[in-house]
């Protein structure tokens, strides 16, 4: 039974070997440009962003040392600013922060010398650090491609705080090592990323609740994270046969799926989805790589830190400067297309996933409700979800 739908499935074949003989298409060097640059973000480095208003050189405020703070001032045109995203700006400023432009949505700050060091970086960046301002920083004019920047970061899952600078696009290119991506290639990163997925290894794995089950693992084009499809019974044919399967796109959870934390609902909802489609004998659950709706596992054991100082979960990434859901469903619909899986019932009580798949192309038949009570610890979080998230708890399917 899973030999069939292993079969069917588009593996690797041949054809992928002359693909690979291939030149690169624009789009993949796009791609491989923005990871390099998230990478270098993340180990300190400063970074250049390109676009027609010209260049930016960047470096990550929370990972950024004495060197690399050298690097990015040897090729500056200006005094660096601090780019932050206007809620941690206001919290700096210690006042509101009103935009220039709505669609800015950066503030930059003008540092004294004093703060612009990296452990005073870090606290100005971390709303879990301790911020001991020796000196008021003031608001400055924001340099072209700010935006552009704080995105970098928030996609290589860091603080988007950024040391920033215009620079000669010129001058930085004498600078041999320098990590150079282009503002457009920022933007089409998350589609880009999502639509060049592909499976490159697939295995049966026997798991407690599911004896037939099977794990196909996805890349994109940019050799970034993997994704994971887990096939439950044989969900190819009952489509063949005219069935609609049940599916569900499950966000990895370290914390609730592996230790088995009560902060949150994932690792029963993990279960529980599994089990129930076991049960119904066929179903494929998507394990995205988008830890924390997004932000990343180390943004999200901040976001805990701030709840434990009273903010709610939504409050708390919004603290960090992230959005209250980062998370690209685009990724899960075209891991099913891939599987060849164009129709599903979809586990869920979060509405926006709905509307993301069928947005994304695939047809949702309906809703399957996948509510668990809480724990005692976790009622709040759950009270969140359903009240400023307009998760349909204690609504039936």
């Amino acid at each position: 039974m899973m030999e069939s739908s292993r079969m069917s499935l588009p593996y690797l074949t041949s054809t992928q070997d002359h693909d690979l003989a291939a030149p690169p298409a624009a789009e993949v060097l796009g791609m491989r440009a923005v990871h390099r640059a998230m990478a270098e973000l993340r180990r300190g480095t400063p970074v250049l962003i390109r676009g027609p208003e010209g260049a930016l050189v960047v470096a990550a405020a929370e990972t950024v040392g004495a060197e690399g703070l050298r690097e990015l001032r040897a090729v500056a045109l200006s005094m660096p600013v601090l780019l932050l995203a206007p809620v941690r700006a206001a919290t700096v400023l210690a006042r509101p922060v009103p935009l220039t432009a709505p669609e800015e949505g950066a503030v930059a700050l003008r540092l004294p010398a004093a703060l612009l060091q990296p452990e005073r970086l870090r606290a100005l960046a971390d709303p879990t650090a301790e911020m001991l301002l020796p000196e008021q920083p003031e608001r400055a004019h924001v340099p072209v491609l700010a935006s552009q920047a704080l995105a970098l970061a928030k996609l290589g899952r860091l603080l988007p705080a950024l040391v920033a600078a215009p620079v000669r696009d010129g001058l930085a290119a004498a600078w041999q090592d320098i990590a150079a991506v282009e503002a457009a290639d920022i933007a089409a990163y998350p589609p880009s990323a999502a639509t060049s997925l592909h499976p490159v290894a697939e295995a049966r794995v026997p798991l407690e609740d599911v004896p037939e089950a099977r794990i196909i693992a996805f890349r994109a084009a940019d050799g970034g994270i993997e994704h994971l499809a887990i096939l439950v019974g044989d969900p190819l044919a009952f489509v063949a046969e005219g069935g609609t399967p049940l599916a569900r796109a499950h966000s990895e959870c370290f914390t609730g799926d592996l230790l088995g934390s009560l902060r949150c609902d994932c690792g029963p909802q993990l279960r529980g989805a599994l089990k129930k489609m076991a049960e119904h004998g066929h179903g494929v659950l998507l394990y995205l790589a988008q830890e924390g709706r997004g932000i990343g596992l180390v943004n999200k054991l901040r976001a805990y830190t701030l709840q434990d100082q009273g903010l709610d979960t939504l409050d708390a990434n919004r603290a960090l400067g992230y959005g209250a859901d980062e998370r690209n469903f685009l990724v899960a619909a075209e891991m099913l297309r891939q599987l060849g899986i164009n129709r599903v019932r979809l586990l869920t009580n979060n509405p926006h996933k709905l509307e993301s798949l069928a947005a994304c192309g695939i047809e949702v038949e309906g809703r399957e409700s996948h509510e668990f009570d809480g724990n005692g610890v976790n009622d709040a979080y759950l009270a969140t979800k359903a009240e400023r998230f307009g998760h349909l708890i204690g609504v039936k399917g």
